[in-house]
């Protein structure tokens, strides 16, 4: 496996090792030795699987008190999928990256405590499955807008399907205020 880092520490590429011959292909999309070995926390709770369409944009998501990591692959179609840094004071604060998963790419991408987390699908479906380190909690989740010029995303769609909670999530910066003592 080939674990690539990104310039958001803590956020990662994962290029399996793909065995492939006239049957089909083989790999491993979990094995917690290696990938504990390569910064991936091993204790992951919960699995969730989506399908959705092309211009659908997820996101972007987290949870507050009890953040979740997740990792990420997509298992039909192509996805273009972001992580973003909102953890307050880091020195990346804000900042993001993106990686395109497919399932012919094969390739996963780690998003950490504290990162939130989007994609946009880019083929007529896409389906994908992501671990997390902690339960969903609706009355936790926290969001930022996909779109918020703060941020500056290059979003590979113009006007995506969104959900309506998708659409009325605040801005980087009210995100913040929010998590400021007082507030």
């Amino acid at each position: 496996m080939n674990f690539i880092k990104t310039e958001l520490e803590g956020v990662l590429v994962i290029e399996p090792d793909v065995h492939r011959d006239a049957r089909g292909f083989f790999l491993e999309s979990w094995h917690e030795r290696k990938y504990r070995e390569a910064g991936i926390p091993g204790s992951f709770v919960q699995d969730n699987h989506s399908r959705s369409v092309r211009g659908t944009l997820r996101g972007l998501h987290a949870q507050r008190a009890r953040p979740q990591g997740k990792l990420v692959r997509a298992l039909q179609g192509e996805i273009f999928d972001v992580a973003v840094d909102i953890r307050p004071g880091s020195r990346t604060f804000g900042r993001w990256v993106s990686a395109t998963l497919s399932a012919d790419n094969l390739r996963q991408l780690f998003v950490p405590k504290g990162f939130a987390h989007g994609f946009c699908v880019l083929s007529e479906t896409a389906e994908i499955e992501y671990k997390c380190t902690e339960f969903y909690d609706g009355k936790d989740e926290i969001g930022v807008r996909w779109d918020d010029p703060e941020i500056g995303i290059a979003w590979p769609v113009r006007d995506p399907l969104l959900s309506a909670k998708d659409a009325a999530l605040p801005s980087l910066a009210a995100l913040a205020a929010l998590s400021r003592p007082g507030a």
